[in-house]
């Protein structure tokens, strides 16, 4: 067994040389009870904030299903969710419901910050049924692009 400040220089040098994943933003962050499961994320250690908000926003929008792996999820990665839910409820062709779900999912937490204003209360009033969080979400004026802007 390493001594003590051995093993804190070994993750510190970890850290910094990003062979490490986080996990979670660093402490002190505003999102810090964000948390994502490393296994399906991989972000390096050395990626500051917002390039780890990026890179797993990024991964949201080419994998939607992975949301379900990241606990109280930040505004931006909510947002990437619901582009992606924008797009099939514009499209048409396939319902989001599978998504919306995991976005009811998130809201359990009450360290899930309102990526949309009144998203909380309507998935509260909806009793977490998908169908009335569609719904208010597709009551939107111009969905998403006002968030974005």
């Amino acid at each position: 067994m390493l001594p003590p400040r051995l093993q804190q220089a070994l993750a510190w040098i970890n850290r910094v040389c990003g062979f490490d994943t986080l996990d979670s933003f660093p402490p002190g962050h505003p999102y810090a009870r964000t948390r994502w499961v490393g296994a399906y994320f991989d972000i390096a250690s050395d990626l500051k904030p917002d390039q780890i908000e990026r890179s797993i926003c990024e991964r949201i929008t080419n994998t939607p299903s992975i949301f379900a792996h990241i606990d109280s999820p930040t505004p931006g990665m909510q947002r990437a969710l619901l582009a992606v839910i924008e797009q099939r409820m514009r499209r048409g062709s396939a319902q989001p419901v599978d998504l919306i779900a995991l976005l009811v999912n998130a809201y359990r937490s009450p360290y899930t910050a309102d990526a949309v204003p009144g998203l909380r209360n309507a998935i509260i009033a909806a009793d977490g049924d998908v169908h009335g969080v569609m719904a208010f979400l597709g009551a939107m004026p111009a969905a998403f692009d006002v968030i974005e802007a």
